[in-house]
């Protein structure tokens, strides 16, 4: 095969191979946006519950004072649930 070839058909492969990757990734991310969308909406006790275990685990962590936490989790909780 001559070298012009050989290029082409290296490029045009490697192409087709990107291609296909990017489009099975957008059918994933695709698939994932779908389930997220209609998956039921978590009720506002639950949403408190993981967004407690998350912000104790960033205290665990670290991240954020114990403090912190509870203050962000107020907050939030006055959003989610309705509460001052």
């Amino acid at each position: 095969m001559h070298r012009k070839a050989a290029r082409y058909v290296t490029r045009t492969t490697t192409a087709a191979a990107g291609a296909v990757a990017t489009a099975a990734t957008s059918v994933a991310a695709a698939a994932v946006a779908a389930s997220i969308i209609l998956s039921p909406a978590a009720d506002a006790s639950s949403r408190m519950e993981g967004v407690r275990a998350d912000l104790q685990r960033a205290v665990q962590l670290h991240q954020i004072t114990e403090e912190q936490a509870l203050s962000f989790e107020a907050k939030l909780a006055g959003r989610i649930l309705g509460q001052a």
